[in-house]
């Protein structure tokens, strides 16, 4: 058996992980997209690093674009095998695999159109339309958590709850080879054990190999729970204070909903100011609308919530934004107001032009509420660039430029070693550190050698084992 990393590789993003099992089946962890990488983005995006013609299963553990974002490529390049989800998985990656085929088919409309009056012909294609998607959603199947479902000979998969976003999972492959069984545990990203909304990372059986995530492999979150007298704060300070507008870029899955549920938290205690509050994104809307339908995945503080609450995602001045126009009018607005738009880290979709026509303005204020890969526009922000470069124009950072370090649906160092803490270290042959900075990930890996595991690696992109 051997396997393969082709993302997540030292960086945060691109999920996509290719075992080849002795008799020559071959099967993905993921096919995730690469974002925030700059100059390489496109490059790393067209080349998958394999054939995707002989690859025969998908096993995929979320809906994050960064784990499910390459799917349609793949598809479109040959790939005639069968994905494998739970159904919250399933109906997220739906909204977002078509979002995100809008996405790049509409950016690059406005980027020919932009080349044509400034003469720069900048070419720019897709990397897949909505038919490639539709041909991708005909190959999904719905699975179960905790149940062992056979695949092939040889071959059985296990979901089990990792707590990240709804339906998220982390994944577990148990393989015969020459009358011996071993596991393959990939965490997938892993939640936080005190989440706001969903249920804890849940156990697993004992693996030989184990693939984890890393984001926050060596430092600790901020209390979650003070998020909402913090938001309050950045809300007071820039549409009172300033009369401002506050954008903040989060991802429309998870994120958004965290953010509305605190909004209706304070709207609930009448400390919400009364100025008008936009989720602009027809993603964020229908994210929220699955978000509900998947209660089993909620916890028991938010299930016994709604006996009280029938929805704790709505409050009074919520405005879901869905044309276009309706989104260009809000930076002709002149009025305080909160945008929350996606995408996380700005480089992308509505935000990335409230940003560009709201940067250069002392009033208002860019919110940055989860991580940012650091070549990412809120990569750059987090980090205090004064100049950005958006659509290919030097912008001037006047705005405010805010973080929010408490608000994560990635566990951190302690939620890392509580998932692990179901295993017996010595009994893991071989572990790998994935989705993580490099520096986070040598951090992390010194950590676990100290906890007895014996072999811990950190591939490099591309980069091929044996087990």
């Amino acid at each position: 058996m051997k396997i393969a990393f082709h993302g997540a590789a030292r960086t945060v993003t691109g999920s996509k992980h290719l075992v080849t099992l002795k008799n020559g089946t071959q099967f993905l962890l993921d096919c995730g997209m690469f974002q925030g990488m700059g100059s390489e983005t496109e490059y790393l995006n067209q080349n998958f690093g394999f054939d995707p013609t002989p690859v025969k299963y998908l096993f995929l553990s979320h809906a994050h674009i960064d784990h499910c974002g390459l799917i349609p490529r793949l598809v479109k390049k040959g790939f005639k095998g069968r994905i494998f989800c739970t159904s919250g998985t399933r109906d997220l990656a739906e909204i977002m695999l078509k979002d995100s085929a809008k996405i790049q088919m509409d950016d690059a409309a406005f980027l020919h159109k932009r080349s044509e009056k400034t003469h720069t012909h900048i070419e720019s294609q897709p990397l897949y339309d909505l038919d490639d998607v539709s041909a991708a959603l005909d190959l999904f199947e719905v699975v179960d958590y905790h149940k062992w479902i056979p695949i092939e000979d040889g071959l059985e998969v296990y979901y089990v709850d990792a707590g990240h976003i709804v339906g998220s999972t982390s994944v577990h492959v148990r393989i015969t080879e020459n009358g011996k069984t071993r596991q393959l545990s990939f965490s997938g990203d892993v939640g936080r054990y005190k989440d706001i909304i969903l249920k804890s990372p849940q156990t697993f059986p004992q693996a030989d190999f184990i693939i984890i995530e890393s984001t926050y492999g060596n430092s600790l979150h901020e209390d979650v729970f003070n998020s909402p007298d913090e938001l309050l704060d950045w809300v007071k300070k820039t549409c009172i204070e300033k009369k401002g507008k506050l954008i903040i870029p989060s991802f429309s899955v998870g994120r958004t909903q965290e953010l509305l549920y605190f909004l209706n938290q304070l709207s609930n205690e009448r400390q919400l100011p009364n100025i008008p509050i936009y989720v602009d994104s027809p993603l964020s809307l229908e994210a929220t609308r699955i978000t509900k339908e998947h209660v089993n995945d909620f916890n028991k503080r938010i299930q016994n919530l709604l006996k009280t609450d029938s929805d704790p995602f709505d409050f009074p001045g919520l405005t879901f934004v869905k044309s276009v126009d309706e989104s260009k009018a809000l930076n002709n607005d002149e009025r305080p107001m909160v945008i929350i738009s996606a995408s996380g880290m700005a480089d992308a979709g509505r935000v990335k032009h409230h940003i560009f026509n709201n940067i250069t303005d002392p009033r208002n204020t860019i919110l940055i509420v989860g991580y940012c890969e650091p070549n990412s526009l809120g990569g750059h922000l987090m980090r205090g660039a004064k100049i950005v470069h958006i659509y290919n124009e030097e912008m001037v950072v006047k705005a405010d430029i805010g973080v929010m370090r408490s608000m994560s649906a990635h566990g951190d160092y302690d939620d890392l070693c509580q998932f692990l803490a179901c295993q017996d270290p010595s009994l893991v042959a071989k572990l790998f550190i994935v989705h993580g900075e490099y520096d986070v990930q040598q951090d992390f890996q010194r950590s676990l050698l100290k906890k007895g595991f014996r072999d811990v690696e950190i591939p490099a992109l591309h980069q091929e084992f044996s087990l």
